[in-house]
């Protein structure tokens, strides 16, 4: 029977939280600007980790370039976090952009304007009956 909660799953979380604060604070990199960990998924023999980051940027040239500069600085993000973190090896990162996010908020929008659209149209349909009604009641009282 596995474990509830396995070894490496709390390492990925230790180390999501430890690289949230990294690059949050430590980080000088412009060219990164503000970035958001979103998961980490650390191989079982613990010498790669996804790092999954969402930017708050939808232009994907500009993601790109984001991606490719953490990539860039992966050494010594990977030194600042080995810092803080007591682990024998310490894995090697690879980040990876993480849309999901971003396709969340697409959708909601889409929802939510559906769901205005059908409120007027719904207005527009009552306020036109209600027209109706009234030019009924008005031949009537004739």
């Amino acid at each position: 029977m596995a474990k509830e909660f396995s070894r490496t799953r709390r390492i990925a979380q230790q180390l999501q939280q430890e690289l949230a604060v990294v690059l949050q604070r430590d980080m000088k990199d412009p060219r990164i600007g503000f970035v958001t960990v979103n998961d980490v998924d650390v191989s079982r023999d613990l010498s790669y980790a996804k790092v999954f980051v969402t930017f708050f940027e939808e232009d994907e040239k500009l993601v790109q370039e984001k991606v490719e500069a953490l990539d860039a600085a992966a050494g010594y993000i990977r030194s600042l976090v080995a810092g803080r973190m007591k682990l024998r090896v310490m894995p090697e990162l690879r980040f990876i952009y993480d849309s999901s996010l971003v396709e969340g908020m697409r959708m909601s929008n889409l929802v939510s304007r559906v769901i205005s659209d059908d409120e007027a149209k719904q207005q527009e349909h009552g306020t036109a009956e209600n027209v109706k009604q009234d030019s009924d009641k008005a031949e009537d009282d004739k």
